[in-house]
C-alpha cells in the first residue's frame, strides 16, 4: 500500500477551465490515482497523491503554470 501525500500549491497563470483541466491532466499523467482540486478564483491547487511534493510541482510547472 502506498502513502497518500496532501500537497497545496499557490499557482498563478490559471484563468479558465482549460487551465484547470491542463493541471489535472499533468498531475494525473504523473500519478493516475491522484485527486486534484483546482480553485481558479483562489489560485490554489490541492493534490492528494502517492508522489512527493517536488515532482507534482514540476508537473504543474511543466504544464506552463507558475508554482509558488
Amino acid at each position: 500500500m502506498s502513502t497518500t501525500n496532501h500537497h497545496e500549491f499557490r499557482v498563478t497563470g490559471m484563468s479558465c477551465n482549460h487551465c484547470a483541466n491542463a493541471i489535472r491532466q499533468a498531475v494525473t499523467d504523473l500519478d493516475p490515482q491522484a485527486r486534484v482540486h483546482v480553485d481558479l478564483a483562489g489560485a490554489q491547487v490541492a493534490v492528494d497523491s502517492a508522489q512527493p511534493r517536488d515532482p507534482v510541482a514540476a508537473a504543474i510547472a511543466d504544464a506552463g503554470y507558475i508554482v509558488q
